[in-house]
């Protein structure tokens, strides 16, 4: 015997299991709602960066890991700055010894005891070991590498001992209050999305629906695939929704009358997308029926299979087991 149909017989018999005429139902309507264009979307977030070093060293501090919290102008990585330390007290003496050529200079101009082209030079060369003194106190402060912004460590690109050089990645952060999810338009499409730019983004693993706070569409199409790329910026603070998630954005294109039933109702096994029909009896009954996308609400379109104004249970299961009770 199937085990579905043994588990309905078992549940039947139990107390308490609703009868038909006691089953939750639902009335299949034709309604008004939002035309929209359906697209795959990937989550990003607005302010996300990957810090690279600025100097060459080896990594000799690492504070933070992938998913830990930090905030704007905290210490994330050390490196060895031994090297640039060097190099600064190299460029103070040559400074110093500058400043007091070009002050000794000054001084014999003064007494014309030399040219004013020695004395251009010395001050010359005084001015580039000022600038050469400055740029390497500069390349000093690189070997601390600080956040940017508040946000979350995404990933931690380099470890403790490894060595950095300038252009190397060490860290990728990401403000987790302001996401935003990216979609492909393809050009057929372009005019209806960008008539009245709305929509809502569905996230297909919860179930849940969120209005877009606002939708921008890039100026440039990609030279290869033609489609263009949209950003739709989802509300702050917006609770276990992640970068690099995958979701569904929907364009609003306009209006349109759709025949519409809850989600819940909808029956699947394997193959079969089903209904409890509901007769003039009370007596729920298996119907096939074929799907269209989602509707914000919870709310599904139907494309065949049933007829506006008939009822239909919203709890499949227990229409299942109130059907094998009305069986001799």
């Amino acid at each position: 015997m199937n085990k579905i149909l043994s588990l309905l017989i078992v549940l039947s018999a139990l107390p308490g299991v609703a009868s038909s005429q006691s089953l939750a139902t639902a009335t299949v309507e034709l309604r008004e709602v939002d035309q929209t264009y359906p697209a795959e979307a990937v989550v990003e977030a607005v302010r996300q960066a990957t810090i690279a070093a600025q100097v060459q060293g080896r990594v000799v501090e690492a504070r933070f890991d992938a998913g830990s919290r930090v905030r704007a102008g905290e210490v994330l990585m050390r490196l060895d700055e031994r090297e640039a330390a060097q190099s600064q007290a190299g460029a103070q003496a040559q400074l110093a010894n500058a400043r007091a050529a070009w002050e000794r200079n000054k001084s014999l101009l003064a007494q014309k005891f030399i040219s004013q082209a020695a004395f251009d030079k010395a001050e010359a060369d005084y001015k580039a070991a000022t600038a050469s003194a400055g740029q390497a106190g500069t390349v000093t402060g690189f070997a601390t590498i600080h956040a940017p912004f508040s946000g979350i460590v995404a990933q931690r690109l380099a470890e403790l001992g490894e060595m950095a050089g300038p252009g190397k990645p060490l860290i990728s952060i990401f403000d987790p209050k302001s996401l935003r999810v990216v979609a492909s338009i393809p050009q057929h499409k372009l005019a209806e999305v960008r008539q009245a730019p709305r929509a809502r983004v569905e996230f297909p693993e919860t179930g849940k629906w969120v209005d877009a706070s606002r939708v921008e569409i890039l100026p440039t199409a990609d030279t290869q695939t033609h489609v263009i790329k949209a950003r739709v910026y989802l509300p702050d603070n917006l609770e276990g929704i992640l970068p690099g998630m995958f979701v569904r954005a929907h364009f609003v294109t306009g209006k349109a009358k759709k025949l519409l039933l809850p989600a819940g109702a909808v029956l699947r096994r394997g193959e079969l997308t089903g209904v409890y029909v509901m007769d003039e009896k009370a007596i729920p009954h298996l119907r096939q029926v074929r799907l269209g996308e989602p509707q914000a609400g919870g709310d599904i379109e139907v494309l065949a299979g049933l007829s506006t104004g008939e009822k239909v249970a919203l709890d499949p299961v227990k229409a299942g087991i109130a059907l094998m009770r009305t069986k001799p």
